[in-house]
């Protein structure tokens, strides 16, 4: 399993994203791997028109209100525009231990919850006894890192998450650009990785995905 995140490169901008979102399902039709676009709000339906049947994933939830809250994305608002789930709490994009708690317990059953997590302190803290879709360890230091991964330098971290978190799925991410970061996250006990910068600015993104998502 492998989440696309597009985040705000450049290269998915305007057409950039519906390219991108066309390489995805491409993609996850050659291989068999399950392939899910992680889109701004301004791409969400364009990208979902792109994927027909298959799941596409906001990048972010501010929060479950309505109202004056300029700018923001509503949980509701997601639900209603058909977003198949969400990230939540990205370390780019962090949110209150109050907030992440809050949504949690007014999620849609039919919409994927991913709360990303930076530390294994946070685990023994308020995230003790949160139970989301899938939990996502991304140090940040790593994040679009283009020489090193979660699963090169942090794998004991990843095992150490999915222990934690028996009944949840475990997720990686962070520096993530080769077929061996998926092998040492699914051998440490994760079910797939969230990748970013070494998809998007490659110069060849089709190449790279393919070669992550081959299940050869």
């Amino acid at each position: 399993m492998i989440l696309v995140n597009f985040k705000v490169y450049k290269e998915t901008w305007g057409e950039g994203a519906i390219k991108m979102a066309k390489i995805c399902k491409k993609v996850m039709e050659a291989t068999g791997t399950e392939i899910i676009p992680v889109v701004s709000a301004f791409d969400l339906i364009r990208v979902k028109e792109i994927m027909g049947d298959k799941k596409v994933y906001l990048q972010k939830i501010d929060g479950d209100f309505e109202g004056a809250h300029n700018g923001s994305i509503a949980l509701k608002q997601a639900q209603i525009l058909g977003a198949a789930g969400a990230l939540i709490n990205h370390s780019e994009n962090k949110l209150k231990p109050g907030t992440v708690l809050q949504l949690l317990k007014v999620w849609p059953q039919e919409m994927d919850s991913v709360v990303c997590l930076q530390s294994l302190g946070q685990t023994e803290g308020w995230a003790k006894n949160i139970k989301p879709t899938f939990i996502a360890y991304e140090p940040k230091y790593l994040i679009s890192n283009r020489e090193k991964s979660v699963a090169t330098e942090k794998p004991e971290m990843i095992k150490k998450f999915a222990d934690k978190y028996k009944d949840t799925k475990v997720l990686a991410g962070a520096g993530v650009r080769t077929k061996n970061d998926i092998l040492v996250t699914e051998e440490m006990g994760g079910v797939g990785v969230i990748a970013a910068a070494n998809i998007m600015r490659a110069e060849d993104p089709e190449k790279v995905l393919m070669e992550l998502a081959s299940k050869s």
